[in-house]
């Protein structure tokens, strides 16, 4: 299978931060046309590796590639074109609709000053079909709940047509509804050729629904590779600091903490 995204030795340490670094010589890949689940505890690095993979964090050191040639190698246009991106929280600053909203998505497609065309305008309307939400486009963001925001953001992310798809705790305070459209979402994106990489605290998450998984700790990976190979009771302890048991349930892994 070929490797769409890999770090190599990345480091990255953000300002007055003490010297502690964030990442600290990460290297991983990520095949394409799968999913890959990013996991670790609160202050792991799980975030600052997206946007690292994303080029809005430029490392120390080290070298981030896509389709084999280096991040820093594309232009931004280039960059927002094949990588999209939905973040856990995003706060709408104008009073946008839905629609204008998704429509976002194809700034990386418009010149300066442009107007969205019919193919934007068509990109849109099927991201939104796509997400379920089609019939919030007159809404204005800011009424809407948690729940739909969060999927008018990842509409927003599909629009742009990626290739990769990253999402930061994309389930995160989502009812359970919204969580299994999102499960479902990334099965669908996959089945269509788009990698997708998502960070998450919940491993029966990754297990239901990854590929691969990548398990962080301190900003530093731990364990990386094929999900049932990774998400063992050894290497979840020792990422997340507590014992931990990992059963089969009708074929499918779950994975509990156990009692102390």
């Amino acid at each position: 299978m070929s490797e769409l995204l890999s770090l190599h030795h990345v480091r990255f340490r953000y300002d007055g931060a003490a010297g502690r670094e964030a990442l600290s010589g990460v290297s991983l890949s990520v095949p394409a046309r799968t999913i890959t689940a990013i996991l670790g505890p609160n202050g792991a690095g799980k975030t600052t590796l997206l946007h690292t993979m994303l080029g809005r964090l430029r490392p120390l050191s080290g070298e981030v590639r896509i389709a084999g040639r280096p991040l820093t190698a594309y232009s931004r246009r280039e960059q927002s074109r094949y990588i999209g991106l939905v973040p856990q929280t995003e706060n709408a600053a104008f009073e946008f609709s839905v629609l204008d909203y998704v429509l976002l998505g194809r700034t990386p497609y418009l010149g300066m000053l442009e107007l969205p065309r019919r193919e934007d305008y068509a990109a849109a309307e099927a991201a939104m079909a796509f997400v379920g939400i089609a019939h919030l486009r007159e809404r204005t963001v800011t009424t809407l709940s948690g729940g739909e925001r969060q999927m008018v953001t990842v509409a927003r992310a599909l629009a742009q047509r990626p290739r990769l798809l990253l999402l930061d705790e994309p389930t995160a305070h989502l009812d359970i509804g919204n969580r299994g459209r999102i499960i479902t979402m990334m099965r669908q994106l996959r089945g269509e050729g788009i990698t997708v990489v998502f960070t998450t605290h919940d491993p029966n998450i990754a297990a239901l629904v990854a590929d691969n998984a990548i398990l962080m700790r301190a900003g530093q990976v731990l364990h990386s590779g094929p999900r049932d190979t990774v998400l063992n009771a050894a290497a979840l302890r020792e990422t997340y600091g507590v014992p931990v048991q990992v059963a089969r349930l009708n074929g499918r892994l779950v994975i509990l903490a156990e009692e102390s």
